[in-house]
């Protein structure tokens, strides 16, 4: 039923909205994370192709255990649904399905919970609690944080928020939409492995080669499509949509990842400021200050892009693939 995966989009970003992220010990994604973890000790090599091959291959099960179990359960509910039963109970099984695969998709998202976060980072700037702001700031990016200012710091807060809309939002709904649940399972799998191990350092150069790479090619097409709602989004929201397309195309490859630059300059143009990681890149060419006023307006892009997103992308793909016979197994 071609509802199905529609209703349980809008019901998992209205959880998010509502609610944000579950504990984690009732968080799947959280449960990835700890597999991950416990598989990357046993990748070790003091030979480096060695430890390139490990890493590959020890991704490669973990995907395989996700797919299995997502798959597991989409056609445990594909069953129930075909079920011959009665009006009263056709549609009981047919609510639980949607109740169920919206549920699991919204832990596969992270609107409100990135939002949640950042917010704590400006509020420990705004008590002037620059070692506060550090450290929470360390727990989603990958650069250090110990020797950063005000301004890099704020910074570096709406760089993660640009990224999180296309890793925690935009690109587990793109790869729904296609391949259903464990298409948003898997990216995240991915992603939550890079986020883990795709570091260019000593300890996961060759270990995390194989998930950065992966990551790299899934968000290829997430990455530039969001960027383009994020015009639109501006649009809407009465930003410099014009200038925000200009850096767009002008600083959205200066970033070391082929992906992260793209919503990231977006954001940047919109906005009129400029985001600098010292020593790496540039983006955007404004000389204002970052203020709290720029943090809003890049939550509100973010919950607009969200929203667009699904309206222009994920609902009539889903239709699309539908009407074209693609068996849809959410």
């Amino acid at each position: 039923m071609i509802l199905i995966p529609i209703i349980a989009v809008i019901l998992a970003l209205t959880l998010d909205f509502l609610f944000g992220d579950p504990a984690n010990r009732y968080h799947p994604t959280v449960w990835i994370g700890k597999l991950i973890g416990k598989f990357v000790p046993y990748t070790k090599s003091p030979n480096s192709m060695i430890e390139k091959i490990n890493g590959t291959l020890f991704l490669v099960l973990v995907i395989a255990i996700v797919s299995i179990l997502v798959t597991s359960f989409s056609s445990s509910l594909k069953y129930l649904e075909n079920l011959d039963s009665n009006g009263f109970y056709k549609i009981l099984l047919i609510g639980t399905n949607v109740i169920l695969v919206g549920i699991l998709l919204k832990t596969t998202v992270a609107i409100k919970g990135m939002e949640n976060h950042a917010s704590k980072i400006m509020d420990s700037l705004s008590n002037n609690d620059l070692d506060s702001a550090r450290t929470k700031l360390s727990m989603i990016v990958k650069r250090d944080t110990k020797n950063l200012d005000k301004q890099h710091i704020i910074s570096a807060t709406l760089e993660s928020i640009s990224e999180n809309i296309v890793d925690g939002i935009t690109g587990p709904l793109f790869y729904f939409s296609i391949f259903g649940l464990v298409g948003a399972f898997v990216y995240r799998t991915v992603n939550t492995a890079d986020s883990m191990i795709g570091y260019k350092t000593d300890i996961f150069r060759n270990i995390g080669w194989f998930a950065a790479n992966c990551d790299k090619t899934l968000n290829f097409l997430p990455s530039r499509l969001t960027s383009l709602v994020m015009v639109f989004s501006c649009i809407m929201l009465r930003e410099d949509w014009r200038h925000s397309i200009h850096i767009m195309k002008r600083d959205g490859s200066k970033t070391e990842s082929p992906n992260a630059g793209y919503p990231m300059a977006t954001l940047a143009g919109a906005l009129g400021i400029k985001f600098e990681k010292m020593e790496h890149y540039v983006l955007g060419d404004g000389n204002s200050e970052i203020t709290e006023r720029h943090f809003r307006s890049a939550i509100s892009i973010m919950k607009v892009t969200t929203i667009l997103f699904v309206l222009l992308f994920t609902i009539p793909v889903i239709l699309l693939l539908s009407s074209l016979g693609w068996w849809f197994n959410v």
